[in-house]
């Protein structure tokens, strides 16, 4: 029987799932997104050229992979136009490798404006929402009142797009909010326009005939673990589900047809807006992580919050996913150090646990840390990992003996080829 292999984040975002989703395109045949939308933000470096993704699957750059957007993904129109737009310049053929699911929800210029809106209204209460609407349409989506892509073919959509406008007018108009302008529905009734063009699926039935034809898939989450609907530190959490259950429901997968799943950490942890952050750094050593690793929104610009590696909250996130091997990101970051943080436990209503608990925020969280040496050597130009220094080599050594899952890979630098296989 074939499987489906998952990658996903193990953090909060941000950990590099765009380059490794290259790194292993040219093993699968076909790539799949499954959840979240353009809040996401995957970056992949080649040729001395950076490119980053929003809504469209990392493989589109291998001309021998498919790609789709699956049922799980909200979709602004616009702004997926506009990647497109971009990629065609770059790589002209990339819509021909590319199906959209007729399931996927569709974003609507009055769920950005209620994500402003509602975003606002909560004051010193903000979960640090992107403003891209993916909230709204999600609840739109549970709420069963959404618009999906498959309904763009159908001869009612104006309508069933105008009584979903309606509705909306009338929530923007509880919180003393503008209307949608008329510059903004143009623009995004184009980029509809646009996408009746494209190759819409049926994307279970487009999954399960690849598998069928012992084809390679590989899902591809957005955001990270910690950032689940369910099993983040909810409220600061997206609106969707990050961890693997998510590529089934995302995807139309069964659970006994997933395979490997590849896990994504950083070296070090970061997080953007709000939420807690047990292992923040709030000094100069925080400053210089977000200042070595580039450490700012692909998304939205935002400067990330940097802090020391979180081994309860990455144990936590690799079981509930069923992570079978890790990859570790920008262990490059941390070349200057002399010494290593890493959080191993934490106080917890004036008791040590090594679990994450319920609550996380600082007043009921204090971690506990253990010191390690740092390599104090420039990784960026090594290929081989008999080259690795061995203060490196041990400190990966202790994250797989405290998480009992291996780290298969390490990355060294931003660009595809500055990856090590271990």
């Amino acid at each position: 029987m074939n499987h489906v292999d998952i990658l996903l984040g193990l953090q909060w975002g941000d950990e590099g799932k765009g380059k490794i989703v290259d790194v292993l395109t040219r093993q699968y045949d076909l790539i799949a997104r499954f959840q979240g939308g353009p809040n996401a933000g995957h970056t992949l470096e080649f040729e001395g050229h950076k490119h980053v993704l929003h809504t469209i699957p990392s493989g589109i750059f291998h001309s021998e992979a498919m790609n789709v957007v699956g049922n799980g993904v909200v979709i602004d129109p616009v702004i997926f136009c506009r990647e497109i737009e971009e990629l065609k310049k770059i790589e002209p053929a990339c819509v021909d490798r590319l199906v959209i699911s007729r399931k996927a929800h569709l974003i609507l210029p009055t769920h950005r404006l209620l994500d402003a809106a509602s975003e606002q209204a909560k004051g010193k209460y903000k979960i640090g929402s992107t403003l891209k609407g993916i909230g709204p349409t999600y609840m739109d989506k549970t709420g069963r009142n959404g618009l999906r892509v498959g309904d763009i073919e159908m001869d009612d959509f104006n309508d069933r797009y105008n009584q979903l406008k309606e509705k909306h007018q009338r929530m923007l108009a509880s919180f003393g909010a503008d209307e949608v302008s008329k510059e903004m529905e143009s623009g995004w009734m184009k980029a509809i326009e646009q996408m009746r063009g494209m190759h819409l699926v049926d994307s279970e039935e487009f999954v399960h005939s690849a598998l069928e034809k012992e084809k390679k898939i590989l899902a591809e989450g957005a955001q990270g673990a910690l950032l689940d609907i369910d099993f983040g530190t909810y409220p600061f959490v997206t609106s969707s589900t990050t961890t693997a259950a998510g590529a089934c429901t995302g995807l139309g997968i069964a659970p006994n047809r997933i395979g490997k799943v590849f896990g994504i950490f950083k070296a070090y942890c970061t997080r953007v807006g709000s939420g807690p952050f047990p292992s923040e750094l709030l000094d100069e050593t925080g400053e210089m992580l977000r200042e070595a690793g580039r450490e700012f929104g692909s998304t939205t610009g935002r400067p990330r919050r940097c802090g020391w590696l979180d081994l309860p909250a990455l144990r936590y996130a690799i079981k509930i996913n069923g992570v079978t091997e890790l990859i570790m990101m920008k262990a490059d970051v941390l070349d200057t150090l002399d010494q290593i943080g890493v959080c191993t436990a934490y106080t917890y209503k004036g008791k040590k646990v090594s679990h994450l608990p319920y609550r996380v925020e600082e007043d009921w969280v204090q971690p506990i840390y253990e010191m390690l040496p740092g390599w104090k050597t420039e990784l960026t130009g090594m290929t081989e990992k008999e080259a690795l220094p061995a203060a490196l080599t041990d400190y990966i050594k202790f994250i797989e003996e405290f998480v009992g899952i291996p780290v298969s890979m390490v990355s060294v630098g931003p660009d595809r080829t500055q990856t090590i296989r271990l």
